[in-house]
C-alpha cells in the first residue's frame, strides 16, 4: 500500500512558493524590529534576538525543503526517484511546513512561532495555499512514517544521495568499507578507555589521501572540492566522530596556508600537511573569549627573528600529538579588538604520554570530556614560547582574523558533514536494535512509536544531508556561501543529537549503560550543538548575514 499523494513534485513546487511568502512576510516584519533609519542596528539585533534567530531558523527550513525538492528532481529526471524518496520528500515538506506555522524547534525548549516574528494569524493565512494544507494534514502522517519504516527495515538503504558523480560514489564505498573493517568495531573501546586513536588508523587515513583530500595537486593534495570532503567526512564520522574529526585541523590549517600564506610558506608546509607527515592543532580558544575572538588576550612579542608568545589557550583539540599549531595570537598590545591579531604557524614537538608537552616555554593539561574523546582535549599555558618571525602567516601583522575568517565556511561545511554522520550512526544504531530487542512476543520496532520515530530519523538526516552537499557545491562553484555553511551546520547538528537522543530512547534501560554504543553517540552528538559555533551564535550569525543581504 502507498500512501504518496499524487502529483507529489508539484505539490512540493506550490507549496515551497507559498512558504516563500510567508518567509517574505516575517523578513519584513524582523527587519522592521532590528533597524534603524534604514540600516541593520546591531542593539536591535540584540534586543530582539529571539525573532532574529527564529528568521534564521525559518530560512533554514525553507532553504532547506527548497534542496530536498532539488534533489528529488534530479533523481526523477535519472529515474531513480522510487517510492522511498518520494516518501521522504512528502514526510520532510510535510513536516517542516507544519512547523514553520506552529513553531520551530531552535533547541528543547525554545520554539519559534509565526507571532514571535510579528506575524499574527491573518497575516499567516494570507500565505496559505491547497498544496500547504494538504501536505500539513497528509504529508508525514503515522501511515507514511510506518512505510518508511518498511522500506528502511532491512538496514542497507536509507535513500539516493542524489551526489550524480560515480568518483564520488566509489569515494563513499570506500570510506564506509574502512569505516566498517578498521573504525566501527573499536571505537567503543576507545570511547571507554579514553585514549587516542591509535597512530596506526591516523597513518591509513593519511594513507587514503584525507589531510590533502582538498589540497591542491600541486602541493601534493587530490584536489578535490568540498563535497568529496563531505562524503569521506561523514562516512568517517558515521564510524566515529573522532575520525571523521582528524582531518577538520588538516582542513582548517591547509585553508589557513592556502588562502592567507606566502609562496614559501605554502610550498613548505602545505605538502607536510597533504602527507600527514604534520598533524596541524588549531589553537584559537581562550577561557574569556569563547566565541568573542576579538578580546583575545595571548599576545606575541617579536625580538629580532622570534615571536615570544606568552598567554593560555583552551579546548584544544589533539594538542598533544600535534606538530604544527595555528596559533591566534594579539601582535599589537595598543589594540583591543580583532584588528591587532596575527596567526603564526608554530611548530612543536609532538607529545608523548608521559610527556605531552615537552616544548619550551609551553605547558598543557587534558580536559576529561564527556564525549568526542579520541584526540583528547587540552589547556595550554605559553611563557616565552618561541616562534620564528618568518612563520607569521601571510608575512604582514594585524591580518589573523580575516584570515580565520576565510576559513569558516569550509570548516562549517565540514561540521555539518560530521553531524551527518553522526545523525546516520544513531539512525542505524537504533534500527538495528529496535528489529534485535523482543518485547511481548515481538521486535519493538513492530511498535508504532518505534518504527515511527525512526523513519522520521531517517527523513530528517537526508533533509541535513542535501542541505550540507548544497553549501559544498556553492563553495565548490567559488561562490560565498557562510550564510549557507551557517544554516547546515544548525541544521545538521540539530539533527544529530535529535536523533541520537531518539535512539536512545528506542533503547529504553539499555540505551544508558556505558556498554551499549548508543550511549557514546549521544556523547559525541551533543557537542556538535557547541563547537565551530555554538547554535546561539551560529543562529545570529546567519541571521545578520541574512538581514544584512537582504537589505542589498
Amino acid at each position: 500500500m502507498t500512501v504518496l499523494l499524487p502529483d507529489l513534485l508539484p505539490t512540493c513546487t506550490a507549496a515551497l512558493a507559498t512558504l516563500r511568502g510567508l518567509h517574505a512576510a516575517a523578513r519584513d516584519t524582523v527587519t522592521a524590529r532590528v533597524s534603524r533609519d534604514g540600516k541593520l542596528d546591531a542593539a536591535l539585533l540584540e534586543e530582539h534576538q529571539q525573532a532574529a534567530h527564529g528568521y534564521a531558523w525559518l530560512t533554514t527550513y525553507v532553504e532547506a525543503l527548497a534542496q530536498m525538492l532539488d534533489w528529488a528532481g534530479r533523481l526523477d529526471t535519472a529515474g531513480r526517484l522510487g517510492e522511498l524518496e518520494s516518501l521522504m520528500l512528502q514526510a520532510a515538506f510535510g513536516e517542516y511546513i507544519a512547523q514553520a506555522y506552529g513553531g520551530i524547534p531552535m533547541s528543547q525548549g525554545e520554539i519559534i512561532r509565526p507571532a514571535d516574528l510579528g506575524l499574527d494569524s491573518p497575516g499567516c493565512h494570507k500565505h496559505h495555499s491547497e498544496a500547504t494544507g494538504l501536505l500539513r494534514r497528509q504529508g508525514n502522517s503515522a501511515a507514511v512514517r510506518m512505510r518508511i519504516a518498511q522500506l528502511i527495515e532491512d538496514g542497507h538503504h536509507f535513500g539516493e544521495d542524489g551526489l550524480d558523480d560515480e568518483t564520488l560514489t566509489l569515494i563513499r564505498d570506500q570510506f564506509r568499507r574502512f569505516a566498517e573493517e578498521q573504525v566501527i568495531p573499536h571505537a567503543h573501546e576507545w570511547h571507554l578507555k579514553d585514549e587516542l586513536i591509535p597512530i596506526e588508523v591516523v597513518d591509513a587515513v593519511a594513507e587514503m589521501g584525507v589531510f590533502g583530500l582538498t589540497l591542491p595537486e600541486e602541493y601534493g593534495g587530490l584536489g578535490m572540492g568540498k563535497t568529496a570532503m563531505c562524503v569521506v567526512t561523514e562516512e568517517l564520522s558515521r564510524g566515529y566522530i573522532g575520525v571523521g574529526s582528524l582531518g577538520t585541523r588538516s582542513e582548517i590549517a591547509g585553508e589557513l596556508i592556502r588562502l592567507g600564506g606566502t609562496a614559501e610558506q605554502k610550498e613548505y608546509w602545505l605538502p607536510k600537511i597533504a602527507s600527514g607527515e604534520i598533524l596541524p592543532t588549531a589553537v584559537f580558544t581562550e577561557p574569556n573569549t569563547g566565541s568573542d575572538l576579538g578580546s583575545l588576550r595571548t599576545r606575541a612579542v617579536r625580538a629580532g627573528d622570534t615571536y615570544a608568545v606568552t598567554g593560555n589557550k583552551t579546548w584544544i583539540t589533539h594538542a598533544s600529538r600535534s606538530d604544527l599549531m595555528t596559533l591566534l595570537v594579539r601582535t599589537d598590545p595598543a589594540s583591543k579588538d580583532w584588528k591587532g591579531l596575527s596567526m603564526l604557524l608554530a611548530p612543536k614537538p609532538r607529545g608523548t604520554e608521559a610527556d605531552p608537552f615537552p616544548a619550551p616555554g609551553m605547558t598543557g593539561g587534558e580536559i576529561k570530556v564527556l564525549g568526542y574523546r579520541g584526540m583528547k582535549e587540552y589547556e595550554l599555558g605559553f611563557d616565552g614560547f618561541e616562534v620564528p618571525a618568518g612563520n607569521l602567516l601571510g608575512g604582514e601583522e594585524g591580518q589573523g582574523f580575516k584570515q580565520l575568517m576565510a576559513t569558516f565556511e569550509s570548516a562549517r561545511i565540514q561540521t555539518a558533514a560530521r553531524a551527518v554522520g553522526v545523525a546516520q550512526s544513531a539512525l542505524e544504531t537504533g534500527l538495528r536494535y529496535a528489529k534485535e530487542r523482543i518485547q511481548f512476543g515481538k521486535p519493538i520496532y513492530a511498535f508504532p512509536r518505534v518504527a515511527c520515530k525512526i523513519a522520521w530519523m531517517a527523513v530528517e538526516t537526508m533533509v541535513a544531508r542535501q542541505l550540507t552537499y548544497f553549501a559544498a557545491r556553492e563553495k565548490d562553484s567559488d561562490r560565498r556561501c557562510d550564510i549557507e555553511a551557517g544554516m547546515a551546520k544548525l541544521l545538521a547538528a540539530r539533527v544529530a543529537w535529535a536523533n541520537a537522543d531518539n535512539a536512545l530512547q528506542v533503547h529504553g534501560g539499555n540505551g544508558y549503560a556505558e556498554e551499549y554504543a548508543i550511549s557514546r553517540i549521544l556523547c559525541d552528538a551533543r557537542i556538535l550543538n557547541v563547537f565551530e559555533g555554538a547554535a546561539e551564535i551560529q543562529a545570529h550569525v546567519v541571521a545578520r548575514g541574512l538581514l544584512a543581504r537582504d537589505r542589498n
